[in-house]
């Protein structure tokens, strides 16, 4: 009996299979490969009219021709909209981040300040994430950094606590902020609740851009304190205005006729693009960002602008104006879109002429001075991957490269670091960290440490890649340590199957002096690069990139262990009983000390959880 199956439909005859049971209704749909990678994410008004464009081969660019070749499967969703449409597909690339759309590939959430008002004396802190605390969010801000500068001033502005409630709660004398003038201290009483409540209310008026109106009240209370001789509460609001005025200066640009706007300005050029991303809120220039989306030469700059201003939003806060150098496709739908999102209206505008043109031209400014110095850059990397290719004989430059360090104090909070570098430089998003489980380890076995690592690492990938999966693949290891640590690594990926990929280990010279390192590659013999080498400072980078990321890990581990509470280990003492202790007790150790009966006072404490406590304390 012969096998008459036909072969399963690929390319152009599988998308004209699918448009005959296509709807003429808006939706997505979706392009997969061979092993179920996803292709590309797009929306239409109609899919059957969108989709059987690519099954005609007509004015098709030669990469939208390879995307239609490699086509395995499709999939579709339809919606009620073309807006929904579009909200779903800018949802979708961000989730699969699909290989032949346009990508935005940094998509951190960026910082903001948060006036936290849960408490009676309200908390000023910075905040980066969803929004779930109760208070007023206001950013963003385009950096750690700039989000810094601005509390510092708010501080000695307008003398608001950062403090966390435990240490408020706990406060028994003003701590050393108060000394220096950025808080007035109403954990002890120093200003009333009212009166600080009055602070609150000046510090969001400035955030919300009355600035002029909140320096304008402080210099009629300034020149009043004066006329009174108060000379040193006179002291004090002049340093409060000379440090809201030192915003205006810190900043370059601040608009009078901006409130509140985002600026975009495209620069592309040789298959790279930027995005530059002004940030303006209450008036004032809260900072920018240079973006380099994932695009194609034959993208256009309205095409690369839409997409990146779409997937830009997808969680983040959307202002009510933003200021563009290119108009984006689909421009009124975007519009449609966010404020579908956001429930307030939305513009987006190009400006021709005036005080907005002249935030749009700088911005432009700004993105085509980025982009060239990272194409002089990816230059410089380009021929630097090469060389390190020819040193370790590799067969192509390395597109990815790990590196691995681990960290310990005499084996104790041991974690490992893995960092990922390679044309585009260090690509923090795929860092990793390890801690360490083994329980069977020697404390200090680094031996060991990197077998676990590596273990976790590569056994991952060993099962993705088994299930059809595409996950990333290294093209070169780097192990801190030399020949033990290289035979270790090795016995690990001989035994995962995995030992098709490079190894090489980086071995510190004598006292751990730089230029004096020795490379250990398997059945080679150890060698030393020239000390003047631009290929051994590149290697050096990178080590010393994987040693900063284990170390700062560890500390941060450290940091947290040392800041647990031993109340936080007794069953039946939550957050509430935690809190009302350390009130009475003043500190962890106040309540080791105290006897049963001055537990159970506390209120919430029964006699047998009091006797709990007491017991807990006393069997160590």
């Amino acid at each position: 009996m012969s096998d008459d199956a036909s072969p399963p439909l690929t390319g152009a005859a599988l998308i004209r299979d699918q448009v005959s049971r296509l709807p003429d209704t808006p939706g997505v749909y979706r392009m997969f490969g061979e092993g179920g990678e996803s292709l590309y994410v797009g929306k239409a008004r109609s899919l059957k009219k969108r989709v059987i464009q690519y099954a005609q081969g007509r004015f098709h660019t030669n990469r939208i021709a390879l995307m239609v070749d490699l086509t395995r499967s499709m999939e579709f969703t339809t919606t009620r909209t073309e807006t929904d449409a579009l909200l779903l597909e800018i949802n979708l690339i961000k989730q699969l981040k699909p290989r032949f759309n346009v990508l935005l590939r940094d998509d951190k959430s960026f910082p903001e300040i948060v006036i936290r008002r849960e408490h009676p004396a309200a908390q000023l802190r910075k905040h980066r994430g969803a929004h779930s605390i109760k208070g007023d969010y206001f950013g963003p801000f385009a950096s750690a950094s700039a989000v810094n500068r601005t509390l510092n001033t708010l501080q000695k502005a307008f003398l608001l606590r950062s403090c966390s409630d435990s240490v408020y709660e706990s406060r028994t004398r003003p701590c050393m902020l108060h000394q220096i003038r950025r808080c007035a201290a109403p954990c002890v009483g120093l200003v009333s609740l009212e009166d600080y409540a009055g602070l609150v209310d000046q510090a969001e008026a400035f955030l919300r851009g009355r600035s002029r109106a909140v320096m304008a009240a402080m210099s009629e209370q300034m020149q009043a304190a004066a006329e009174d001789l108060e000379f040193e509460t006179a002291a004090r609001f002049r340093d409060r205005i000379r440090a809201l005025a030192s915003v205006a200066q810190e900043t370059q640009v601040n608009p009078e006729t901006v409130e509140e706007a985002d600026v975009f300005a495209l620069h592309a050029e040789g298959g790279q693009a930027c995005v530059q991303v002004f940030f303006f809120r209450a008036g004032q220039n809260w900072g920018n960002r240079a973006y380099f989306p994932r695009v194609d030469r034959s993208d256009t700059d309205a095409e690369i602008m839409a997409a990146f201003i779409g997937q830009f939003y997808e969680g983040k806060p959307i202002p009510r104006l933003m200021l563009v150098s290119i108009e984006p496709d689909e421009a009124g739908l975007l519009k449609e879109a966010f404020t579908l999102k956001s429930g307030r209206r939305v513009e987006i505008a190009r400006p021709l002429r005036g005080e907005k043109r002249g935030l749009v031209d700088n911005a432009l400014l700004n993105a085509r001075e980025a982009l060239g110095r990272r194409m002089a850059e990816g230059s410089a990397q380009s021929k630097l991957l090469a060389a390190v290719a020819e040193t370790f004989a590799l067969e192509a430059p390395p597109e990815r490269i790990e590196v691995y360090d681990n960290s310990h104090i005499m084996g104790t909070n041991a974690v490992g670091g893995m960092i990922v570098a390679g044309p585009e430089g260090f690509q923090k998003s795929q860092y990793r960290k390890f801690n360490i489980r083994g329980g069977d380890l020697t404390p200090g076995d680094d031996y060991g440490m990197m077998r676990e690592v590596l273990r976790r690492r590569f056994a991952r990938l060993a099962r993705e890649e088994e299930a059809g999966e595409a996950p990333p693949r290294p093209d070169l290891v780097l192990l801190d340590g030399g020949a033990g640590q290289l035979a270790e690594a090795l016995a690990v990926m001989a035994d995962l199957g995995v030992d098709d990929i490079p190894l090489v280990g980086v071995a510190k010279g004598p006292d751990r002096d730089a230029g004096l390192e020795r490379f250990f590659l398997p059945g080679k013999t150890p060698f030393m690069l020239e000390p003047k080498s631009p290929v051994l400072y590149y290697l050096q980078r990178l080590r010393d990139e994987a040693h900063r990321y284990a170390i700062g890990t560890h500390r941060a581990k450290r940091s947290a262990e040392m800041l647990k509470n031993p109340l936080d280990e007794i069953d039946g003492v939550g957050p509430a009983r935690k809190k009302a202790l350390l009130h009475a007790f003043g500190s962890a150790r106040g309540v080791s000390r105290a006897a049963v009966d001055d537990l159970a006072k506390v209120d919430g404490v029964s006699e047998p959880l009091a006797q709990r406590i007491h017991d807990f304390f006393r069997n160590g």
